[in-house]
């Protein structure tokens, strides 16, 4: 028998080489590198890349030519595949339903950008409070009146974010992160809301409190920020938005179809939210015209966990996670392992 087949997506290893040294000793590399999906689907077809036993793909921005992984791709799987690594924190491209049924688990890398992501999250929610998409636009604009008026006006309007409270909508590491770098930098209060409360040691360490009911979460908080997985619908739609407190804020660093943004708009129009700050955006690439205007509204390109130090780890960890599965039969950072068991127990 020889070793296992492992499927890599994308790019060359860039980074963790002493690591995949010791990956190449368990396993056959086999490379799509970046295929058209056409292509890749007739290779699957075609049984190219053998009876593989893992998928990995180590960065979000490679491998990712053949599209979503949905029925189509899943179905063509050979029956070997048991784990999908990837690089990235969010899988709303990836149908981990479907996967399960078919046997395979998918590993997601939010550890390995969570740092990242919870210091992007804290410069929004800071910006939302002192308004500094507004300074920045003036001085941008290389025009003195514009300055002058930011200069001058800004002040009034402006808030520091000690003593107010956070909500934040989503208490994975990301969110949990968040918390105790705007607890303990920032001297916030925490809220938060997710499916289940978190066991009481992690709610200590920012002395979070749990909402199980969304809107009393919003109506406590001064700024929300969303930090949970896309399910496939709109998490904040223009009825729940007029549930926040008057005045308040929302910061997105999930993904962008979680908020309805002409619902948004609407409120930041109204005044019922002061600011905005968005890292992500519902037409990606393409930015709402409106919102990229607004000298309240702070915007990034999808950047909040795009660091050297999260490439690397998205790099590691996915080798680590299918090593793991190897090893132990269980993966380091498995997303959807409940929905493998529960398919795994119906078909007995």
């Amino acid at each position: 028998m020889g070793k296992p087949i492992v499927l890599q997506l994308g790019d060359d290893i860039r980074w963790n080489h002493e690591l995949h040294s010791k990956f190449q000793e368990h396993f056959e590399i086999r490379r799509s590198y970046s295929m058209p999906r056409p292509e890749f689907i007739q290779a699957l077809k075609e049984k190219r890349f053998g009876d593989f036993f893992a998928i990995y793909r180590p960065f979000w921005n490679t491998g990712g030519e053949m599209g979503n992984w949905n029925e189509e791709l899943i179905s063509l799987l050979p029956d070997s595949c048991k784990v999908y690594a990837s690089a990235g924190a969010g899988f709303d491209w990836v149908d981990t339903t479907t996967l399960a049924k078919k046997g395979v688990v998918y590993c997601n890398a939010a550890a390995a950008c969570t740092e990242s992501v919870a210091d992007a999250a804290l410069w929004l929610i800071i910006s939302t409070f002192r308004l500094f998409s507004w300074s920045a636009m003036a001085a941008r604009s290389l025009d003195p009146n514009q300055f002058v008026e930011a200069n001058r006006n800004l002040a009034p309007v402006s808030l520091n974010p000690k003593g107010h409270t956070l909500g934040i909508i989503g208490f994975g590491q990301i969110g949990r992160r968040t918390a105790e770098k705007a607890f303990l930098a920032l001297n916030m209060k925490i809220l938060y809301h997710d499916i289940v409360q978190m066991p009481r040691q992690l709610e200590e360490v920012s002395q979070a409190t749990y909402h199980k009911n969304m809107d009393t979460l919003l109506a406590d908080s001064d700024c929300v920020l969303v930090a949970t997985p896309f399910s496939g619908e709109t998490l904040l739609n223009a009825s729940l938005l007029a549930k926040m407190k008057p005045g308040s804020r929302l910061v997105n660093i999930a993904r962008g179809k979680l908020l309805d943004e002409s619902a948004l708009l609407e409120a930041l129009k109204k005044g019922h939210l002061s600011a905005a700050g968005l890292d992500v955006h519902y037409d990606e690439p393409n930015v709402n015209k409106e919102l990229g205007k607004m000298r309240n509204v702070e915007i990034m390109s999808h950047n909040a966990g795009a660091s050297l130090d999260s490439h690397i780890g998205f790099e590691r960890l996915g080798m680590e996670n299918i090593i793991s599965f190897l090893q132990n039969g269980k993966a380091i950072t498995p997303v959807n392992q409940h929905l493998v068991a529960k398919a795994s127990s119906s078909k007995l």
